[in-house]
């Protein structure tokens, strides 16, 4: 009997399914057959419509919020997917929900983004696709093969075509300096860095600001922006020393709580996010507030895994995908 073609299949949770059409028309491909609902307890219901047999699997699923209805119906997609006899299940997440619990914090706490590591492997993904990572770290959390991609080279593209004059990259607290600084060495640009103690979990005060940033266009740079406290309190101290304008860029906007009436009210000029987590009405509306796709990259991840070829070649810049 001759072996079945080793078809890839991508499918879409219910979390962001505007971003996985669009990876899936990149790809030329339709989103699998899936069914998704609620029992009257809040338990999910999960059935794959189609087969998957020997197939190569890739399930899109950001897991914002709801962060424990999309964690669980991820799980319930591998396990299902695996069970069917699929060849291989690739688990995609543009956000990867828990990461910032990625540290014994303080005296008996979990480390969550090690046990969410832990579910996922065991619920039967092969592989996990991730956008920007809250910490490094988190890959090691994995004893499956792990590609953490970045939007960096998305965001320094795009701030190169605005052609801002007298920049500075800013980094809102010490652990993204690192992602600041390779942005300020891509684009030629200043660095600063905000120094800040945060008092508690989503509470934070900035305490000094790291570099020369008077008389600089500054743009500060993060990963997630949830309730905008740390940007709009940063950005205020940056006028404070005589900045000539605040943007801010992330990779994920999750914008909960007040962060969208912080954003407005704030001095900052205006915020980029990618659409790796869909925005609500509220964030819809402000005009601040401006988004990027990231589903070409993702795409181009997917078909390279797909086909076994490198990755990483996503990370140089000459190859780099563009904002449109």
């Amino acid at each position: 009997m001759k072996e079945k073609e080793f078809e890839l299949k991508v499918f879409s949770g219910t979390s962001n399914p505007k971003l996985s059409e669009d990876i899936a028309a990149f790809l030329g491909k339709t989103l699998g057959k899936i069914s998704i609902s609620r029992f009257s307890d809040g338990e999910t219901y999960l059935a794959i419509n189609e087969s998957v047999r020997g197939h190569d699997i890739f399930f899109i699923q950001p897991t914002c919020q709801p962060t424990n209805e999309t964690l669980m119906e991820l799980l319930l997609f591998l396990d299902a997917a695996k069970r069917a006899s699929a060849k291989r299940v690739t688990a995609v997440m543009p956000y990867y929900g828990y990461a910032r619990q990625d540290r014994k914090s303080s005296p008996r706490t979990p480390i969550s983004a090690k046990l969410v590591a832990d579910l996922i492997t065991v619920a039967g993904a092969n592989r996990v696709l991730a956008v920007d990572l809250h910490a490094a770290q988190i890959q090691g959390f994995f004893n499956i093969q792990l590609d953490n991609l970045s939007a960096k080279l998305l965001i320094g593209d795009h701030i190169r075509g605005q052609k801002i004059q007298d920049l500075c990259i800013v980094s809102p607290d010490i652990g993204g300096i690192r992602r600041a600084r390779d942005l300020s060495k891509m684009l030629g640009a200043k660095l600063a860095v905000v120094d800040k103690q945060r008092s508690e979990p989503n509470k934070s005060e900035v305490m000094n600001i790291i570099g020369k940033v008077n008389g600089k266009n500054c743009i500060m740079v993060d990963d997630i922006i949830d309730t905008a406290g740390t940007m709009t309190a940063a950005a205020t101290e940056l006028k404070k020393l005589g900045v000539l304008s605040v943007r801010a860029y992330a990779s994920h906007a999750i914008l909960s709580g007040k962060a969208i009436e912080k954003i407005e009210k704030s001095s900052i000029k205006e915020v980029i996010v990618s659409d790796s987590v869909p925005l609500n009405g509220k964030a819809l509306k402000c005009r601040k507030i401006k988004t990027f796709s990231i589903a070409e990259l993702l795409a181009k991840a997917i078909q390279n895994i797909h086909t076994s070829q490198s990755v990483s070649e996503l990370f140089e810049l000459d190859k780099q995908v563009k904002l449109v």
